[in-house]
This record gives structure tokens, C-alpha cells and sequence, in this order.
């Protein structure tokens, strides 16, 4: 019989535990749960995700924060019939709603934070470091940049799309799925030298 304490203590990766991504503003506020219908499904999925993208960026930049994590089926459609900047759940991009699907349809993803990252940002640095960093070592689905704190939605998927959009300057998409980037790699590591020191799984760059 699972609690929601219970719940809250599933350890999806080496550094993140269920809870880290339950808490809902729009729930909070509006005063709807947000605990998955399918809680296996959304445990495997968020494991996935976890093990795969959100832990390489802990251990390389340090503490990342999640601003939205999951989001039950009735909490997201809420938000999205009230424009509060949630997606349709039926929206092929949606990736928060994790006990959608499993198998190939399978998603996870979150909004997130570098805060290592998000002070440089706030000094003027162009986004697309972080976006090209994270492409040559992340095997993500999607990528979507936002301009408050250069926060990004983070996707994972077992088969990914490797797709990379912005809401900032220059705004659109920076990388289509299936496309190879517009910069060389050794073009796109000059741009992150400075970085901290790859800390995970390395995903292959291209050339």
C-alpha cells in the first residue's frame, strides 16, 4: 500500500529521490494533487531520466534545481485549460505527465536550473554554451531554453529525438531532430572550455 510519504522517498537515481519533483505551485496553489496514477510507471520512467541526464549534471555543476518536475494527467491539463505555461497533455512534446506511457512511447523530463550556470547567464553569456555543452555529453530527447534564468525543459526518451529550441535570442530552433549541428565540435568546445570537468556516462559527440 504506497503512501505519499512513501512515494516521496523513492530513490530514482544516485542523487535524486521522487520528492525532489512532486512539489506543484500550481497544485499548492489551486489546491490539486499531484500524485501519478500509474506509480510504477512513473517511477521507472523518472529513474530513467534521472540516471541518464539529471545526475551527470549534478556531478559535474553541483546542486540543480528543479522548478517543474512531474505532473499528474488532471494537475497538467488544469494548468493548460488556465494558460499557466503547461502543454495539452496529448501535445507530442509534453514530457512532465511520466505515467503516460511505457515502452517505446515511454517520456520523462523536468524543468530545470544550473545554477552554476544560470550566474554566468545572468552576466551575459550566450545559452547556446550550455546547449552544445549538453549536447556532446547527454543522450536528451528535447532541450527547450527559457529566458528567466536560462531554465531549460530537460526530456528524456529511449529512443531521442536530439532536438534543441529556445525562447531565447536568437529564438527557435537550434538543432533539428535527426539534423547535425551547425558548428564543428571543435568549434561548439571552444565555446564550454571553462567548463567544470565531465562528471558521468559520456554520450559520443558528433564530429
Amino acid at each position: 500500500m504506497w503512501s505519499l510519504e512513501t512515494l516521496g522517498r523513492v530513490r530514482l537515481s544516485r542523487h535524486f529521490f521522487m520528492r525532489d519533483f512532486l512539489y506543484s505551485e500550481i497544485g499548492n496553489f489551486h489546491e490539486i494533487q499531484n500524485i501519478p496514477d500509474d506509480l510504477d510507471l512513473a517511477i521507472a520512467n523518472g529513474r530513467a531520466f534521472c540516471q541518464t541526464l539529471m545526475d551527470p549534471l549534478e556531478e559535474t555543476f553541483g546542486r540543480v534545481a528543479v522548478r517543474s518536475g512531474y505532473r499528474s494527467r488532471r494537475l497538467n491539463q488544469f494548468g493548460n485549460d488556465n494558460r499557466l505555461n503547461c502543454a495539452r497533455n496529448d501535445n507530442p512534446l509534453e514530457c512532465h505527465i511520466w505515467d503516460w506511457a511505457a515502452g517505446d512511447a515511454a517520456v520523462a523530463g523536468a524543468s530545470v536550473v544550473v545554477p552554476w550556470f544560470a550566474d554566468q547567464y545572468d552576466r551575459g553569456r550566450d545559452w547556446r554554451d550550455l546547449a552544445w555543452w549538453m549536447h556532446d555529453h547527454l543522450p536528451f530527447s528535447e532541450i527547450w531554453f527559457f529566458p528567466k534564468l536560462c531554465a531549460f525543459n530537460l526530456v528524456w526518451r529511449p529512443a531521442p529525438q536530439r532536438r534543441i529550441d529556445s525562447y531565447i535570442a536568437p529564438r527557435g530552433t537550434l538543432l533539428k531532430a535527426g539534423a547535425e549541428p551547425g558548428e564543428d565540435l571543435r568549434t561548439r568546445q571552444a565555446r564550454y572550455s571553462d567548463f567544470p570537468p565531465f562528471r558521468g556516462i559520456s554520450y559520443p559527440a558528433l564530429p
